[in-house]
């Protein structure tokens, strides 16, 4: 399973490994991250969709190569699954056994749309493409393959004749016009009967390479026979006759090569230049990739600045700087049953402050209480908080604190106080955000809380008061 990609679920090629861990390789991860904007690590969802957490969000330069994982692939024992293909070896050696692979299967370079096992292309060509062209052995004329199995000649009469056409007479003779407006292939003298225009011609040239390179070893066999022929035959024959034949055909040869070469050397550069040109589009992709991640970056640390400008617009016109705070709590009902339910603990108050640059306090409320109140009352507890004055202020913390629950209907509201015990930790200068809360575990017995008597909770809502002197 370690082998296999997150996304593909094949063998990982190029393996990059995420901050969450998981592995995809190099090609699926670009498409994800060019396709989904936030894109989120698929395996973290399907294991387990509660727990996403910031290192699940995928980006190309927030993963790494994880070469221990690519050199184990590149010696995993693998074999060919091709019908009839026994190779086996190592996941490195794979890639070059796949494009020489005899047994696999491959569309015919003539474009006559047939696919055929590599080992068998040159016994198709020479046999069953119909965009193969053969040449009489009796009297050279040049057909298709698909023409050659109804052709009858004459013997040595074909010679002298063009190549008839199995069309019509009407037809051969409109033909016959076109065919002087068109060029003949370089590859006539050896059996090419394609004609065309001069755009035509350089795709012809292009994709039929294998073609006449079949089409010029027929002709030297042809030549070889034919010498073979003479040599016995000819007993009259001078010579130098002979070597000026010989010098000819030599010629033509040299030229057909020379062609060829042309033809190799020309399609090498094309292709070295789609490479190149190739290359400067991967790395422009790459640039604009790059820069698309970086403005998704800048626009994440803009929106964490709104955000953190939201929160402190929030909390200005909120906060308090008068010693006096009222802390309006909603949602009184479902607040306290995940209190006993343990799934919240405690809530905090926002921050207020003793003065405009006094001590910077916050309250605690445990609505199912805490310590010895716990289950029975209603706690509340005073938090010291690090503030950006602390620095100017006398400590220990020595203010009266008074803490208030109000009567919604003005008939009894519950009061207590206390004077900080100026030994505490909770009362002297924080080190940390916040000092240990220090109040009253046991403020006010839940029964009352709930009582219909008195209006402490009202519309699921209550509000506690917290003076200081």
């Amino acid at each position: 399973q370690k082998y296999l990609c997150s996304n593909c679920n094949n063998i990982l090629k190029k393996a990059l490994q995420t901050l969450c861990g998981h592995r995809y390789c190099s090609a699926c991860l670009a498409w994800i991250v060019r396709n989904n904007k936030n894109a989120i690590c698929q395996k973290c969802k399907e294991e387990d969709p509660n727990t996403l957490s910031e290192e699940s969000l995928l980006a190309e330069e927030r993963a790494f190569g994880d070469a221990a994982i690519n050199k184990e692939i590149s010696e995993l024992r693998v074999h060919c699954v091709t019908l009839g293909c026994s190779w086996s070896g190592i996941m490195k050696d794979f890639e070059e056994h796949q494009s020489l692979c005899e047994y696999a299967l491959i569309p015919c370079h003539t474009g006559c749309g047939h696919v055929v096992m590599r080992r068998k292309l040159a016994d198709h060509l020479e046999n069953g493409c119909v965009n193969n062209v053969t040449v009489c052995q009796q009297c050279q004329c040049i057909l298709a393959s698909s023409e050659y199995q109804e052709h009858s000649c004459e013997g040595s009469l074909c010679k002298e004749q063009k190549p008839v056409q199995t069309e019509t007479a009407s037809k051969e003779k409109s033909h016959s016009t076109s065919w002087t407006n068109k060029d003949g292939c370089r590859f006539s003298e050896v059996g090419c009967a394609f004609r065309g225009s001069k755009e035509k011609m350089k795709e012809h040239e292009k994709s039929a390479v294998g073609a006449h390179m079949l089409l010029l070893l027929q002709h030297m066999r042809q030549l070889k026979g034919a010498l073979c022929s003479a040599a016995t035959a000819a007993q009259g024959c001078t010579p130098q006759a002979e070597l000026n034949v010989n010098k000819n055909k030599l010629h033509v040869f040299e030229n057909i090569v020379a062609v060829l070469n042309k033809e190799v050397e020309s399609s090498n550069l094309e292709i070295l230049a789609f490479r190149r040109q190739s290359e400067l589009d991967q790395n422009m992709i790459r640039g604009l990739e790059l820069k698309i991640a970086e403005l998704h970056r800048c626009l994440t640390q803009k929106d964490a600045g709104l955000s953190s400008l939201h929160k402190s617009l929030l909390f200005s016109e909120q906060a308090s700087y008068d010693g006096i705070f009222l802390w309006k709590i909603t949602d009184v009902g479902r607040k306290l049953q995940d209190s006993v339910t343990g799934r919240t603990v405690g809530l905090y108050s926002p921050a207020f402050y003793t003065a405009k640059y006094g001590y910077k306090v916050c309250l605690r409320v445990y609505l199912n209480g805490d310590g010895t109140g716990k289950g029975t009352h209603m706690s509340l507890f005073f938090v010291v908080m690090k503030g950006d004055y602390d620095a100017l202020l006398p400590w220990p913390f020595r203010h009266k604190v008074t803490f208030m629950l109000l009567d919604q209907n003005n008939r009894e509201h519950v009061i207590d106080a206390f004077r900080p015990d100026l030994s505490s930790a909770s009362f002297q200068r924080p080190v940390t955000e916040m000092n240990v809360a220090s109040g009253c575990p046991m403020f006010l017995p839940l029964s009352k809380l709930q009582s219909p008597k008195h209006a402490y909770v009202k519309e699921d809502t209550l509000f506690l008061k917290c003076i200081i002197e």
